[in-house]
């Protein structure tokens, strides 16, 4: 019998507490597993009694059992496994320059006859070394008597003569007016650019050679640089967005604003061209759409994101683009959503698996986008077809606010935008490889951790453009900017193309 002081909740309610605990249960598991656990998304399919069958098109798929894993602490390790895993003797390239040192016997070999040499190889490295560059003009003046001459035959020719001083004129420089000459700034921007390192620590190099460059000094010289830099960011960003399919993605970068002593959590945006593999950065004070619009209002093609709604936003206002999510971000949410749900959401993880099996297929064979995009249409329409079908019905059978009814909901709101992958052979299914392009900014920001003003968080973003560019084109950084900073300044407009790292090609 009901004790009239119980408290009566109608069944909305009691839903709703349902899901509250179920909630609060899924975050604790994932904070314990942030703690405790590895931070891998590893998933290896089981056939558990309990696990959702998988039909495509009548044909069943086989899961391979979960593979005993063994872990083996280091001081176990034994002599075997030290020498299955040895990778070899590094191997010393031919274009690197030799230093020959022979070392004869002591012995008197002059009535010897020589049968052959061992030859013994060895890297060295010479640290920077900072040395001066000193021009010296002499200046001359002529005599008297061959001044006249001069004068009197340039007179008798309508002219004038030159002065009695002769001096050759100085050679034309990028940096007339600084103390720092190209290879000095080449060295500083890649060492904070490439190498993730301050200025005060790049100062602390010069102090080593009894060189005390002050950190302003050193700002003002990657200023001077990036001033020249500039025109060549500006035709790269016309020619990345002529490109008809492009990933896109965002990261925070800290900026000092000027009096008032506080950070601004300003965003670098990054986008990457898959195709020909064109990376490019641009700064952005805030997160919202209005930037990326402007940028992207030249751009006709299709945007592959993340779920981030600024990107639907842009969707709707761009009629020229077409948006495509990321699968990888699809799989994040059901993977998180094994400790809710685990059958659901390996049920989930299972047909996103098949799918990935299609690109490992296509990768390792080395597949043209025609030939990918054939391979798609006949291995993973079926499986995105009923991925599709599993997460309507069984939204039908969650709570909504549980974190397996969020990863479900999640799915279907972008199944019909990642359902252009499948026609497509260029489209990725996921947009992991703009957000690699990342990584190097997330590790410079942990050592230099922010940006002395918005000026110079799109200056950084600039750099961090070319020289990832330089990366995914295999062009040594140092080389490259060595010589473009050496001659961007005498470069007419209309060939600063031809200085960017797919285009260029060292001075003779």
């Amino acid at each position: 019998m009901q004790n009239a002081d119980t408290p009566v909740v109608s069944h909305e309610q009691y839903q709703q507490v349902l899901a509250e605990v179920a909630d609060l249960k899924a975050r604790i598991a994932w904070f314990e597993r942030q703690v405790f656990g590895q931070k891998r998304e590893q998933f290896i399919a089981s056939t558990s009694p309990d696990q959702l069958t998988l039909d495509f098109g009548g044909e069943q798929v086989e899961v391979e059992p979960e593979a005993a894993k063994q872990i083996i602490a280091a001081h176990e390790r034994t002599k075997a496994d030290a020498e299955k895993n040895h990778k070899g003797r590094v191997v010393i390239g031919e274009h690197l320059p030799r230093v020959e040192e022979i070392i004869e016997p002591e012995e008197d070999t002059s009535e010897m006859v020589r049968i052959g040499q061992d030859v013994t190889e060895t890297l060295e490295i010479t640290p920077s070394i900072v040395w001066v560059r000193r021009i010296v003009r002499p200046r001359y003046a002529r005599k008297d008597a061959a001044q006249q001459a001069i004068e009197a035959l340039a007179a008798g020719e309508g002219k004038t003569a030159g002065g009695q001083v002769i001096q050759a004129p100085l050679p034309e420089t990028p940096f007339p007016r600084l103390k720092a000459g190209v290879s000095m700034l080449v060295h500083i921007l890649v060492s904070k650019y490439v190498d993730h390192l301050p200025l005060y620590r790049i100062a602390q190099q010069f102090a080593r050679h009894q060189l005390k460059i002050p950190d302003s000094t050193l700002g003002n010289w990657v200023t001077t640089a990036c001033e020249h830099l500039q025109p060549l960011y500006k035709v790269y960003e016309t020619l990345i967005f002529q490109s008809n399919y492009l990933q896109m993605d965002e990261t925070t970068l800290r900026v000092l604003e000027d009096g008032k002593g506080k950070c601004h959590l300003g965003y670098l945006w990054a986008v990457f061209d898959p195709v020909r593999n064109y990376p490019f950065f641009f700064y952005q004070t805030g997160r919202d759409h209005q930037h990326p619009k402007k940028l992207l209002e030249r751009f006709s093609g299709a945007l592959q994101t993340d779920g981030y709604s600024v990107y639907e936003t842009l969707n709707s206002k761009l009629p020229n683009l077409f948006l495509v999510n990321c699968m990888s971000h699809i799989r994040r949410e059901f993977f998180e959503a094994k400790s809710n749900d685990e059958n659901r959401a390996n049920a989930a993880l299972t047909f996103i698996q098949q799918l990935y099996k299609v690109e490992q297929e296509a990768r390792d064979a080395q597949m043209s986008s025609e030939e990918r995009a054939r391979l798609r249409l006949e291995k993973s329409t079926a499986p995105f077809s009923e991925f599709k079908k599993w997460c309507i019905e069984e939204y039908q059978k969650v709570l909504p606010q549980s974190t397996i009814g969020k990863a479900i909901a999640y799915a279907l709101r972008r199944m019909d935008n990642m359902a252009l992958y499948l026609i497509h052979g260029d489209i990725e299914i996921d947009n992991n490889l703009v957000e690699n392009i990342i990584r190097p900014v997330a590790i410079g920001r942990k050592n230099y951790l922010f940006a002395g003003s918005h000026e110079a968080a799109q200056r950084t973003a600039m750099l961090y453009t070319l020289f990832s560019l330089c990366k995914h084109h295999n062009i040594n950084p140092e080389q490259w900017l060595q010589d473009v900073l050496g001659r961007i300044a005498f470069t007419k407009p209309s060939q600063l193309t031809h200085l960017l790292p797919p285009f260029w090609k060292p001075a003779e």
